[in-house]
This record gives C-alpha cells, sequence and structure tokens, in this order.
C-alpha cells in the first residue's frame, strides 16, 4: 500500500500508466474499464481515481497488439519532436535575417520625441484607467537616467519594428528564444547608434531576460 495515496501496489493509476507509455486511447483500447475505482487521493471532490490491476497491465504489453502500438507510438512522439525542432529553427533563421534598424538623429530632437512620446503614453493610461488627467514631463524637468529610459524605449516601439516582429512570433515554436534574440538584436541596435544610451540598453535587456 502506497503511504502517498493509500492505494495497493498491486494497482496502478492512470499517473502510473502513463509513466509507462500509456496514454487515455490506449488504455481505453487494451485495458477498456478500470479493475477498481477510489476516492481521488489528492482532491476529495474530484472524479474516483480508475486503477487497473497490474498484472493485467503487464499482460496487455506482452501482446504482440500493444508493442506494435508502443512502436508506433514512440515514432509518432519522435517525428513529433523533430518536426518541432525543424520549426523552432526556422523560426531562429527568419529572426536572424531580419532588418533591424533605427535612424540617427540629434540627441536633442530625440529627447523632444521620447518625452512625446511618453507623454502620450501616459495619457492613453489615464484614459484607459478613468483618471481625469495626466502628468506631461518636459524635457528639462527630467533627470538623465529617466530621460535615457524614455529614449530607448521611443527608439524600441517608434523607431524600429521591434513590436511588429513580436507579435509576428505569436504561436510560434521556439517563440521565447526568438524574442529573447530580436530584443537583444534591437538594443544591440540603439546602443549602436546611440553609444550614450547603450548603458541603458543593457540595463533594459538584463531586466527583461531575468537579470
Amino acid at each position: 500500500m502506497s503511504a502517498a495515496t493509500g492505494i495497493a501496489d498491486d494497482y496502478a493509476g492512470t499517473r502510473v500508466l502513463a509513466e509507462r507509455g500509456w496514454t487515455e486511447a490506449a488504455i481505453k483500447r487494451f485495458l477498456g474499464e478500470p479493475d477498481r475505482r477510489v476516492p481521488n487521493p489528492v482532491y476529495r471532490s474530484a472524479a474516483p481515481a480508475r486503477l487497473y490491476a497490474i498484472a493485467r497491465v503487464e499482460a496487455a504489453e506482452d501482446t504482440t497488439e500493444w508493442r506494435a502500438w508502443r512502436l508506433a507510438a514512440d515514432g509518432r512522439s519522435a517525428r513529433g519532436k523533430t518536426a518541432a525542432e525543424t520549426r523552432r529553427a526556422q523560426t531562429i533563421t527568419e529572426v536572424a535575417a531580419l532588418d533591424i534598424r533605427v535612424p540617427v538623429m540629434d540627441l536633442g530632437r530625440l529627447a523632444v520625441l521620447a518625452v512625446e512620446h511618453r507623454n502620450v503614453r501616459d495619457a492613453d493610461r489615464a484614459w484607459d484607467r478613468g483618471w481625469d488627467d495626466s502628468d506631461p514631463a518636459e524635457v528639462d524637468g527630467v533627470d538623465q537616467g529617466t530621460l535615457h529610459r524614455w529614449m530607448v524605449n521611443y527608439l524600441r516601439h517608434r523607431q524600429t519594428s521591434y513590436d511588429a516582429d513580436l507579435s509576428g512570433l505569436y504561436g510560434r515554436v521556439g517563440r521565447a528564444e526568438a524574442q529573447a534574440a530580436i530584443r537583444r538584436r534591437v538594443y544591440d541596435v540603439i546602443a549602436e547608434a546611440y553609444p550614450s544610451l547603450a548603458a541603458e540598453c543593457a540595463r533594459q535587456f538584463a531586466e527583461r531576460a531575468g537579470g
């Protein structure tokens, strides 16, 4: 008897069967109805746990039919993994081929545009939250660290294809890796074009990468 589940060792639940390679379809096909039903050992309000006699499970696994099914299932799993890896590699290749660039402009002009962009976004957030007004800023009233952050944000969101490129990854295999690659390239492009913003680019990338 298992101390954790209260289930006799000569019976196997669906989790144990899954660890042995069984799927729900295979259980229905080769085993049919469970040999026992007991209260769910984890959630008492859930449906009863289905138990199958180990002897019957092993007998099913010893049949030619089950072995043939398992061989085919393993083959499908391997092909699925190969196909997923192929799609992941394709996504990463497409990201590497993206033409990411940023216009170079006078830093004073960039600062003005960045503050305007921040003010528009701040006003939009105020509207969405039902606030009566926002808190517009002016270039002369913003400290350098904040101004650099706004400048990088403006370049990233308004002067590159960053947002569109990230949206294009929805549902793609390898999405997380591709997103990180796009962010890295965008920040690198901005830092190369504006060396004074390189430290802020590195800070933002590290923050979005989790450290």
